[in-house]
């Protein structure tokens, strides 16, 4: 069949097959060059391979839970939504979450995913107890940081590169309520941005959306949001009797690709500044429900339709902290010149280093969507030269076009990754698209 990542930029007909056992996974495992696929939300080719793509909505239970501890047991092609449905209304949510409630578990550890708390908490590995892998040889074998600590550490953020990821045991965080009680800062420009970011870093959750085509003293202009999950007594009193319960949110759908027309750098460049002075209307505190806080893009089904057919190519850097301010700066500056905004772009703070392989680093994250047409490639590949030149690096879940030189220039540990795969025969047994495109 022809699938693509969540960009669609990378349509590809693939062979694709969904096994209901072990034994069945072991025969596609036997047949090499094959890659996991979950809920396909990797941006680009991650999860898609010519000759032997598996599609793991076959591993789709919870297995088992440990009330005292938070600990979840499930496959990997569950998806965090039905984690959330099942957990929240007993007092859990998850530890770390990405942008998206619709990815699986199993995606979650080949991307180690981050989220607005990486500067406190950490990427998602640092909830994972243990990891059941099948190897090359069709063998399951439980991974944990004690027995196989070399094998956990390159399966989180590995991209799906070390075996089909099959169950996963990770931790839930005990919640009072379904709340979060959000503080919005107004940053007028990135300099102030980055000091709110700093100045709270005992926030538990901090993000901004950030005006990536502001000029002059309003460059790099920012809605900071900081979250904490509310206390049941901190509810309004008509709330505190049912605490998990929020309203349901109003579901939108993009039903038809928009035309490419649609977004340009004067249609972009307004709606920042209608939302950044929106954003700095709602100044101050406020009450909002977990789904509108961690998940706003999903109330629309089908938002990766508004770039047209041809698609979009998201861009995400780590800076580190010694260069970041004059890194994203640049970053900014170079996009504001080329006139090719993006309207869903992200700031974060990123705390320590942790997985062997993954991607986040100390400093700050910026994370860019742009529509596909003639001009794009080369910014981008003026963005990844800036980011280079700044000690930075990429997320692979995000990457559809970058170049093997340019991701080892970038990130190191890249050549051990790939020495390692193919001393232990992983390379023939495990490939993607991107894989292959990056020399891993």
């Amino acid at each position: 069949m022809r699938i693509a990542g969540w960009g669609g930029t990378t349509r590809q007909d693939c062979r694709v097959t969904r096994p209901r056992s072990e034994a069945e996974l072991a025969q596609r495992v036997a047949e090499g060059g094959l890659i996991a696929r979950g809920a396909g939300r990797a941006y680009g080719d991650a999860a898609q391979s010519a000759l032997n793509t598996v599609d793991m909505g076959g591993f789709n239970r919870m297995l088992a839970f440990d009330a005292e501890t938070g600990q979840l047991v499930s496959e990997a092609g569950v998806r965090l939504a039905d984690v959330i449905a099942a957990f929240l209304p007993r007092g859990w949510f998850p530890a770390v979450t990405p942008g998206t409630k619709h990815v699986t578990i199993g995606g979650m550890v080949a991307a180690d995913v981050h989220g607005k708390n990486h500067h406190r908490d950490g990427s998602f590995g640092a909830f994972v107890d243990w990891i059941d892998l099948m190897g090359a040889d069709g063998r399951v074998r439980r991974l944990t940081r004690l027995d196989n600590d070399e094998m956990f550490g390159w399966t989180l953020g590995g991209m799906g590169l070390t075996g089909v990821i099959l169950r996963v045991a990770f931790r839930l965080r005990r919640v009072d309520s379904g709340w979060i009680r959000q503080k919005t800062i107004a940053a007028p420009n990135l300099t102030r941005a980055m000091e709110a970011f700093e100045a709270n870093q005992a926030a538990t959750y901090s993000v901004a959306w950030i005006d990536c085509l502001a000029r002059g003293a309003a460059t790099g202009r920012s809605i900071v949001m900081l979250g904490e999950h509310a206390r049941a007594e901190e509810l309004p009193a008509e709330r505190r009797r049912a605490p998990f319960a929020t309203p349901k949110r109003r579901r939108l759908t993009v039903p038809l690709d928009a035309p490419g027309f649609a977004l340009n750098g004067l249609t972009v460049r307004a709606f920042n500044a209608l939302y950044y002075r929106q954003g700095a209307k709602k100044a101050g505190d406020s009450l909002v429900d977990w789904d509108a806080y961690f998940y706003p893009l999903d109330a629309i089904h089908g938002w990766n339709r508004i770039y047209g057919r041809r698609g979009f190519v998201q861009f995400q850097c780590a800076l580190p902290l010694a260069t970041a301010e004059s890194g994203l700066g640049e970053l900014l500056a170079a996009i504001s010149a080329a006139g090719q905004g993006s309207f869903l772009a992200v700031l974060k703070r990123f705390g320590p280093q942790q997985g062997r392989i993954s991607f986040p680093m100390e400093g700050y994250t910026l994370a860019l969507d742009f529509p596909l047409h003639a001009g794009t490639r080369a910014l981008l590949e003026k963005l990844d030269r800036i980011t280079v030149a700044r000690g930075g690096r990429f997320y692979l879940a995000k990457d559809s076009r970058m170049t093997p030189h340019t991701l080892r220039k970038a990130d190191k540990r890249m050549a051990e990754f790939a020495a390692m795969r193919d001393a232990q025969g992983l390379a023939e047994a495990f490939s993607s698209t991107q894989s292959e495109r990056l020399a891993l």
